[in-house]
């Protein structure tokens, strides 16, 4: 069930480009606001004692030489905590039936399901659009009557590093609950 709740929009969005990859669920658009409910999911995890805008590169290394070595496919998104520094990939329905196990660098979880708030952005995967992604929502839930925040937010990246900053697309979640 996903519910549209059109707050802090912007009006300009490109169209997205195709993927070849299994989606692990849909994508806000970009300069849309959205609350939306993120299905229960495997992921596999590496992590890292620093803030993942400055670690990343090898997060992604230790998962992708797991994905390769557990012949695993590769989905979009991919997940990232900010503080400290986490990358997830979603793992695919045809592989959730292997047998995946917890590695030195890699740690298969199941994460449940979750509502958050979303904002779609167009632009680089930086810190400082990150940061200015999360404020947005911050903003959205302190007008709010119906939803708080609930947990800290993420980013959810659609796009691998050949993209060009001006087409990629990401996401700010930040997981919320309803207002008793």
């Amino acid at each position: 069930m996903k519910t549209a709740w059109v707050l802090c929009t912007a009006a300009f969005a490109i169209p997205a480009i195709g993927l070849a990859y299994e989606k692990a669920f849909t994508a806000t658009a970009p300069g849309t606001t959205e609350i939306k409910s993120i299905p229960e999911r495997t992921l596999i995890v590496a992590e890292r004692g620093e803030n993942y805008f400055e670690g990343n590169n090898a997060l992604f290394g230790k998962l992708f030489r797991y994905i390769k070595d557990n012949d695993v496919s590769m989905t979009v998104p991919v997940k990232a905590d900010i503080n400290p520094g986490k990358m997830y990939f979603y793992v695919g329905t045809k592989d959730l039936a292997k047998n995946l196990k917890k590695t030195g660098s890699v740690e298969v979880i199941t994460e449940p399901r979750r509502t958050v708030l979303s904002a779609g952005v167009r632009g680089g995967y930086s810190e400082n659009n990150f940061e200015e992604a999360r404020e947005k929502l911050f903003d959205c839930l302190a007008v709010s009557k119906e939803w708080k925040k609930s947990g800290d937010a993420y980013a959810i990246f659609w796009n691998g590093p050949y993209v060009p900053d001006f087409m990629k697309t990401f996401e700010v979640h930040v997981p919320v609950k309803r207002i008793e």
